[in-house]
């Protein structure tokens, strides 16, 4: 460690951040990206809105973002960071900007280092605000970080992001995957086919289960638990112990569908669970619990809630007077126009799909597993505390 040196983060990097102004949408233009866009190591462009080209050369003159940079959330959810490792073609609010003079090694190393023990106490020993958090600029300047010799710094940097490297595999596969499964379940029944087959509600064929559960009643016992934060990170349950967990959940079963409630025509989140779930699971009570009736409806439902239209048409009946917190009854679910098909299609159909979705849960589990290492390895090898030969 004696060989590590400490510089400032504003000694390594020009940092600077983007305009805290809100500049009007527009139909056509380019993307605003702001802090709310940073999730998960990756920008997401699919939330973002369009802003005139007056306004993005006007904010570009000031921060323009460049090819591995790096961006840093400000405000609100801080420290989701990323590198931009692609050409860029947006502008940022509220966002933090490290510009590394186009040094790839150098952005994976700040990238790794934002991500570490170290920085995340500097962010939360410097975070301001008491209804919305945020950090500065010149906090940002401020934050120490060690830099080891550049051959050690590329062996680390290797390791990390061999690991990343991995894990965006198997999530690019699931969504090829989830393709995939949409496609089949269009080509088997969303036809003129289904004009011929009986119709339905949902409620014709699943079950609204609510049974209540107080896990903080078995405070030693670990609950796998499907909170709409798990899903959004990985799709895949958190392990808590039933002490941590305050308030009461639903039950979740094998074999059912969790729909959430909250927001749904702003997040979809549909979550298929398999077969083989630990006893003791668990859900945010902001999910709505499908439990089909017989086993036969359950891909089949699932692709049903998760085709466009009808999702869209369910997720159209939201409610409630707070724009941000916005809920849909069950009704809207379960008294949804539905029909049944026959069984052999049925019966193809699960055949063709049960492969594809057993493939989804095998690749989750594996980037699960793999992001535990990750995050293990990760502040000991930031810090010095594990070293790697080079």
């Amino acid at each position: 460690m004696s060989e590590w040196k400490e510089y400032k983060l504003g000694k390594i990097c020009d940092v600077r951040d983007g305009t805290h102004d809100s500049p009007k949408q527009v139909d056509i233009g380019k993307p605003l990206i702001t802090s709310r866009h940073i999730k998960k190591g990756k920008i997401d462009f699919t939330k973002s809105y369009n802003i005139s080209l007056s306004d993005y050369e006007q904010i570009n003159k000031r921060s323009q973002v460049d090819k591995y940079d790096i961006l840093f959330s400000m405000i609100g959810t801080v420290a989701e960071t990323a590198i931009v490792d692609f050409d860029p073609d947006f502008a940022i609010k509220n966002v933090g900007l490290f510009k590394t003079s186009g040094d790839y090694d150098l952005a994976r190393w700040v990238y790794y280092y934002l991500k570490s023990n170290e920085a995340i106490a500097e962010v939360n020993a410097a975070l301001k605000g008491s209804t919305q958090q945020y950090i500065t600029l010149g906090d940002l300047r401020k934050f120490p970080i060690l830099f080891p010799s550049p051959e050690e710094r590329k062996a680390i940097v290797g390791v990390l992001s061999s690991l990343d490297d991995k894990i965006d595999l198997l999530n690019r596969q699931n969504k090829t995957l989830e393709f995939m499964a949409a496609a089949l379940w269009r080509w088997y029944f969303d036809s003129n086919r289904k004009k011929e087959w009986e119709k339905c509600v949902v409620a014709d064929l699943a079950r609204h289960s609510k049974q209540s559960i107080c896990p903080k009643e078995k405070p030693d016992v670990i609950f796998e638990h499907y909170s709409i934060p798990a899903f959004d990170k990985a799709s895949m349950p958190s392990k808590e112990l039933g002490i941590t967990i305050q308030s009461n959940k639903y039950l979740v079963e094998s074999g059912t569908i969790l729909f959430s409630k909250l927001n749904p025509h702003k997040d979809k989140r549909l979550w298929l669970i398999p077969q083989d779930i630990s006893e003791n699971s668990v859900c945010s009570t902001e999910f709505q619990v499908l439990q089909p009736k017989m086993s036969k409806y359950f891909l089949f439902l699932y692709g049903f809630l998760n085709h466009t239209a009808n999702y869209n048409e369910i997720a159209s009946g939201v409610g409630g007077t707070s724009g941000s917190h916005q809920r849909i009854d069950p009704a809207a679910i379960f008294q949804s126009p539905c029909f049944l098909p026959s069984n052999n299609r049925l019966e193809e159909y699960n055949v063709k799909v049960a492969e594809i979705f057993n493939k989804i849960c095998i690749n989750r589990k594996q980037s699960q597993a793999l992001e535990k290492i990750r995050d293990t390895l990760l502040p000991k090898l930031m810090s010095g505390e594990v070293r790697v030969k080079y």
